[in-house]
């Protein structure tokens, strides 16, 4: 059994008011003891909000941790050290020069992922975090120059998790999925651990899904769905994000 999470943070130099990261912070320890898994993956984290969760999460480490990098938000993923041991990790830009710090000519924010190999009891999987603009074309882009890195790496059960700013329905998913798309190689495709109808998943710190599913958490190779959902759960009243959490466990296929 193996279990992932993915949530935007909401960047912690946001003016929220009462929904601000001073306050929010406070409910991680909680949420994450009960929620926590094999990954963990956040998104548009500035460095004191990474800097809080490798303190609050002794039994983790970290991957794509970036220093100074208070512009240009991050994504990050924690592993439980105690049963993974990660063996490779590379961090990118979703632009046409990704190993340098750059954006595509259409997108608003430099935007970027972070991906890694992790082993445990000689089995080995890949991890994908990412955070994806709101233009279609870009976003198109994006998902190609993570599919085109995703191929050097060896073919194993893989997790791609997020904010992509679109909806299963949109090209960029399709990219991934592989449906109506026969150039690339068959069985290296994802499957998205939601069904239709997807559940919303963005709610502007209300509790209410009044957006669309654009956090996604999808999955490929000898690995089964067990159980997915959305974490709709507020601490004392307080949202850790304007997003929701989304959990997915999954069990070695034999």
């Amino acid at each position: 059994m193996l279990s992932i999470l993915t949530l935007n943070l909401r960047f912690g130099l946001a003016d929220d008011g009462p929904d601000r990261w001073s306050r929010r912070k406070k409910v991680f320890p909680s949420l994450l003891s009960e929620y926590g898994g094999d990954f963990l993956g956040f998104q548009e984290a500035n460095d004191f909000q990474t800097s809080f969760l490798e303190e609050i999460l002794h039994e983790y480490k970290m991957i794509g941790k970036r220093l100074s990098a208070l512009p240009f938000w991050q994504n990050n993923i924690l592993f439980y050290k105690k049963d993974w041991n990660c063996v490779y990790d590379e961090h990118f830009f979703l632009s046409p020069t990704p190993t340098i710090p750059s954006r595509s000519r259409k997108s608003r924010w430099p935007r970027q992922c972070t991906m890694g190999i992790f082993e445990k009891d000689g089995r080995r999987v890949i991890c994908i975090n990412t955070h994806f603009d709101f233009d279609a074309a870009v976003q198109i882009e994006s998902a190609e120059i993570i599919m085109e890195r995703l191929s050097h790496l060896p073919p194993v059960p893989a997790f791609l998790i997020g904010d992509f700013n679109a909806t299963p329905s949109r090209p960029c998913h399709t990219v991934f999925t592989g449906k109506d798309r026969k150039s690339m190689t068959k069985g290296l495709y994802f499957r998205n651990a939601f069904k239709e109808p997807f559940p919303g998943t963005y709610h502007r710190f209300t509790g209410n899904p009044t957006g669309d599913h654009i956090d996604w958490i999808l999955y490929r190779g000898r690995i089964s769905l067990k159980n997915s959902e959305v974490i709709r759960n507020a601490v004392d009243g307080i949202y850790p994000s304007d997003h929701f959490l989304l959990h997915a466990a999954f069990e070695w296929e034999k």
